[in-house]
């Protein structure tokens, strides 16, 4: 088993109730195994959205991207502008 840091913004954040923590699950794995893992853990994040932007290591991903123990993946809200 492996920590992976987990950041969370503005809406995702109201929804788990912190802007950070890790979780633990088995590495290597994916940015989609995170998410499954940060559902399990934090049951607001049950409505984030089927597949959230994300980063890994401050770097914007697909939700494919191999995470090692160690490394930090952020959820990203839609950005909304004009």
């Amino acid at each position: 088993m492996g920590k992976v840091s987990v950041r969370f913004f503005a809406r995702y954040a109201e929804l788990a109730g912190c802007t950070s923590s890790a979780v633990n699950l088995a590495t290597p794995a994916t940015v989609a195994d995170v998410i499954a893992r940060v559902r399990e853990v934090f049951p607001g994040t049950t409505a984030l959205p089927p597949q959230p932007l994300a980063a890994l290591n401050l770097r914007q991903v697909r939700l494919d991207a191999l995470v090692n123990e160690g490394d930090e993946v952020a959820l990203l809200p839609p950005l909304a502008g004009g």
